[in-house]
């Protein structure tokens, strides 16, 4: 989604639409899978996710109508603890 370059499903980040810690719509990473509904998946590298961003396309892989700015900072978060620097 971010940087459009293909890999293995298992080497992808699925984020999916949901809510944040304080119950706002949001970005949300689910790294099992399984969660419910529409996702899109991204290379789990800040690199990417900052193009994701850059170019509004977590609303459009998500299919979310209204939302262009859809907050991601979820993502960011999980990708922060799961990639430090």
């Amino acid at each position: 989604m971010g940087c459009r370059k293909r890999a293995a499903k298992r080497e992808l980040l699925r984020v999916t639409a949901g809510s944040d810690a304080e119950g706002r719509p949001a970005v949300v990473p689910d790294p099992t899978a399984t969660a419910p509904g529409r996702g899109a998946h991204l290379h789990p590298t800040q690199e990417c996710y900052d193009l994701a961003v850059r170019r509004k396309a977590f609303g459009r892989a998500l299919r979310i109508s209204g939302s262009p700015g859809l907050p991601s900072t979820p993502v960011a978060e999980h990708l922060s603890h799961a990639c430090p620097p």
